[in-house]
């Protein structure tokens, strides 16, 4: 999408408000399929520093995912969201979905070609 679609970015900033994680949202970005539930970006950034932090090889990277975000979060002049943070998520390719277990993705709202509430249920073979 050339603008972002104002419904789902209603949609992020209910889910940035602390208003719940539990949205479940399937998008299709380039092609792709990828569905899940939201989080506030702050859940994210930590998650994914966690991950991170529990890597010996990645470990050094944690703090670039948790430093910038707190400044940003001090602010008063609160903007309006430009992504979408997945966690639980998955891509579906054919009829499973990658990875497995659930994924963290972060996807920009400008990108999303089309949308549905809900996550799409796939089988297993």
């Amino acid at each position: 999408m050339s603008h972002p679609d104002k419904l789902l970015v209603e949609i992020a900033a209910h889910v940035e408000a602390g208003h719940s994680n539990q949205m479940s949202l399937t998008v299709v970005v380039d092609g792709a399929v990828i569905t899940g539930r939201l989080a506030p970006e702050k859940v994210w950034r930590q998650r994914v520093a966690e991950v991170l932090r529990d890597s010996e090889q990645l470990g050094r990277f944690a703090g670039i995912f948790t430093a910038g975000h707190q400044e940003a979060a001090a602010s008063d002049d609160p903007k309006p969201p430009t992504h979408l943070h997945f966690h639980l998520a998955r891509i579906i390719q054919g009829t499973t979905g990658i990875p497995e277990s659930g994924g963290m993705y972060r996807v920009a709202i400008g990108d999303v070609t089309a949308w549905t509430i809900g996550d799409v249920r796939y089988s297993d073979g």
